[in-house]
């Protein structure tokens, strides 16, 4: 489980492409004792599992993970390449602050983002998603955008917004100060929208 808090901007170093999956590695600032072989870290908000550790001598380390089939086909993954800057989040421990909201790091589908509007200090993007889970967005609910945490300012049909401080557009914190328009982001929609949508259906 995952917060939506980014903890760091990592880049894609490497992709190997064989068969049917990639090995991607990505360069973070994470302590490597800290992280063990088969640790989660979501990565642009997608869980993945850390299969090797390269520390760095300088700090930091460069970490190896693996897209399957179903992660290269229903996300953006199949597109990392070399100098590919993605969000970092490490797996909640019990007793961490729950600073965003519960996240698993599966996604549910793809954001494009249709309208971009700088406001001085701040940046609002609208996204449109597929009309499968617009119902599952709601005014000031929660939603995961690759990885990151934010809060829904208004929705309409299926488009919805978002609102972005300086602090989340900054290059070091996130990735989104250099998203545009066109650009498709990961979606995962709030856990607790979906039971509620179930559990009304099942009724």
């Amino acid at each position: 489980m995952f917060t939506g808090i980014i903890t760091d901007v990592g880049t894609v170093t490497a992709v190997e492409r064989r068969n049917d999956v990639n090995r991607i590695t990505i360069d973070s600032a994470y302590d490597p004792a800290t992280i063990a072989i088969g640790a989660s870290i979501a990565c642009a908000g997608v869980c993945l599992t850390v299969i090797s550790l390269n520390p760095k001598a300088e700090g930091g380390t460069y970490f190896d993970v693996e897209a399957a089939p179903e992660t290269l086909a229903l996300t953006e993954v199949a597109h990392w390449d070399e100098g590919t800057r993605i969000n970092l989040e490490r797996s909640l421990r019990l007793g961490d602050e729950l600073g965003g909201h519960m996240v698993s790091g599966h996604i549910d589908g793809l954001a494009t983002i249709v309208e971009r509007e700088d406001l001085g200090e701040t940046t609002r993007f609208v996204f449109e998603v597929p009309h499968a889970y617009a119902r599952f967005i709601a005014t000031k609910g929660s939603v995961a955008l690759d990885g990151t945490s934010l809060t829904v300012n208004w929705v309409e049909g299926d488009r919805f917004s978002v609102l972005l401080i300086p602090h989340t557009l900054h290059e070091d914190v996130t990735t989104w100060g250099k998203r545009q328009v066109g650009d498709r982001v990961h979606l995962e929609i709030d856990q607790m929208a979906r039971y509620v949508a179930r559990l009304t259906e099942a009724a």
